[in-house]
């Protein structure tokens, strides 16, 4: 059976696209309400793993001459 076919004899309201989407949101929803007081924190300690760990060698060699500055001062 052909896409075109099967998108045929799909019911119309059966659009999976929105439905994914909305249940989607509806987690993100439930997560944000159960971690309320530190979700913020979380998601920002999230990204920042982000950041660093992709340049995990430029972030050691700035906190390297970092400490060095602050021992020489």
């Amino acid at each position: 059976m052909s896409a075109l076919k099967i998108a045929e004899a799909a019911p119309a309201s059966a659009d999976f696209v929105s439905t994914d989407s909305a249940d989607l949101a509806s987690h993100m929803h439930h997560c944000a309400i159960s971690h309320s007081r530190l979700f913020p924190m979380y998601t920002a300690l999230e990204s920042a793993h982000g950041v660093v760990s992709v340049r995990i060698v430029t972030v050691a060699a700035i906190a390297v001459i970092a400490l060095g500055l602050l021992i020489a001062a």
